[in-house]
């Protein structure tokens, strides 16, 4: 069904016809309208049965939501920011004990100095903790992406990040073509977990292990969580089949063909390159755009296979690791063992930095020219970055 609503909204509303049976809640912007909305409607009985916690933290909320899961209900919560932050003990906990949990996280910055706007920071501080990890490039991807992450959760055992830009799609009202209850029912089949903790039938989950046998244990963490790999294309097409629009998957490939320049990125801002891209095509320029849904498990056969044509790569990394650059920038280089492509990190957007066409097309002007460093700041304003040098020179 067709509807003009807030990302938010949208969100909730999609993650109640994925019949949650726990939500454990802790308000953070720019996440609080998800769980504001499926509180009401638990309150309400629009969503039931469903037992919607209020709890004093993030970290009691992911809690929770470990809890409810080895005691086999279908389990989810939401956070943002310095909440993921707080949570981050038992973020890697979940995946350590292949729990299927679904988690949004509306991404934002993280502090000093305080700032609540859009980054991917804050998923990028956790990337390794053992979660798949989905970016959702626009509202109907976001929406889409959580009916998909249920079940792959569920499918593998192991706990589902969808990353959503926060404010840029959070709090963006557009139309979003919702689902039906009948449609999730059929795509989503009731919750039967591997592991449960039963009085009658006692069991230990989270053992301590030593290092006879830790390394096993990751091992075996990593072989599954590689899985996914191959589980989420074969859903992202089954989804495809199922309601007609193609969402999730690994990749998204726009005009690269023959392209010589690539811009790459996570999240919202594929929306403005692709317009750039049509523009510089129009014009007669050989410039294309891949957008990665899926950050990790990380489809380096795909980013690979998708690059291959490619001169210049311009990494548009929505995060910085100081000193050394961007994340999803070394991710990409790792990937192609062409030495002769041009891999450039992009830093942009920064704190919710407007990433504009204007800004955009001056990137590409530059890398026609040679002209992007290996680490690249777009949009820097030189004049206060070189005042704080000398403050602190």
């Amino acid at each position: 069904m067709l509807k003009q609503i807030e990302g938010s909204r949208a969100i909730a509303e999609t993650v109640a016809l994925c019949r949650p049976e726990v939500i454990c809640a802790y308000p953070i912007t720019p996440q609080t309208h998800i769980v504001e909305a499926l509180g009401e409607m638990v309150r309400t009985g629009e969503l039931a049965p469903c037992a919607f916690m209020n709890v004093d933290s993030e970290f009691s909320a992911l809690s929770v939501a470990v809890g409810a899961s080895v005691a086999g209900a279908r389990a989810y919560t939401a956070t943002a920011s310095q909440g993921l932050l707080y949570m981050a003990e038992v973020v890697y906990n979940a995946a350590g004990l292949g729990l299927p949990i679904v988690m949004t996280l509306a991404n934002r910055a993280i502090g000093a100095p305080i700032n609540i706007w859009n980054d991917h920071s804050d998923a990028m501080a956790l990337r390794d903790a053992g979660w798949i990890q989905l970016f959702a490039a626009d509202n109907q991807e976001a929406v889409d992406l959580h009916v998909q992450a249920f079940r792959i959760a569920e499918t593998l055992s192991l706990p589902v990040m969808v990353c959503v830009d926060g404010f840029v799609l959070t709090h963006a009202v557009e139309r979003v073509d919702l689902p039906s209850q009948a449609e999730v029912d059929a795509f989503l089949p009731a919750f039967k977990p591997v592991q449960v903790l039963d009085p009658d039938a006692p069991m230990t989950i989270g053992a301590l292990v030593g290092p006879e046998a830790f390394t096993e244990v990751r091992y075996l963490a990593h072989r599954k969580l590689s899985s996914a790999l191959e589980l989420v294309p074969q859903l992202a097409a089954e989804f495809q089949e199922r309601f007609g629009r193609g969402s999730g998957g690994l990749v998204h490939g726009y005009r690269l063909g023959d392209a010589e320049i690539v811009l790459v990125a996570l999240g919202s801002v594929n929306g403005t390159i692709q317009d750039v891209v049509d523009a510089w095509r129009a014009a007669g320029r050989r410039v294309g755009a891949l957008g990665i849904c899926t950050f990790r498990p990380f489809p380096a056969d795909a980013v690979r296979t998708a690059l291959e044509s490619a001169r210049q790569v311009l990494v548009i990394d929505r995060n910085l690791a100081p000193s050394s650059g961007g994340v999803l920038a070394t991710d990409v280089r790792a990937a192609l063992p062409d030495q002769n492509q041009q891999v450039r990190a992009v830093i942009a957007g920064l704190g919710g930095r407007a990433i504009t066409r204007p800004v955009l097309e001056r990137l590409l002007e530059q890398a026609t020219r040679g002209a992007v460093e290996p680490l690249h700041f777009l949009d820097l304003d030189r004049r206060l970055a070189d005042g704080g040098l000398e403050r602190i020179s």
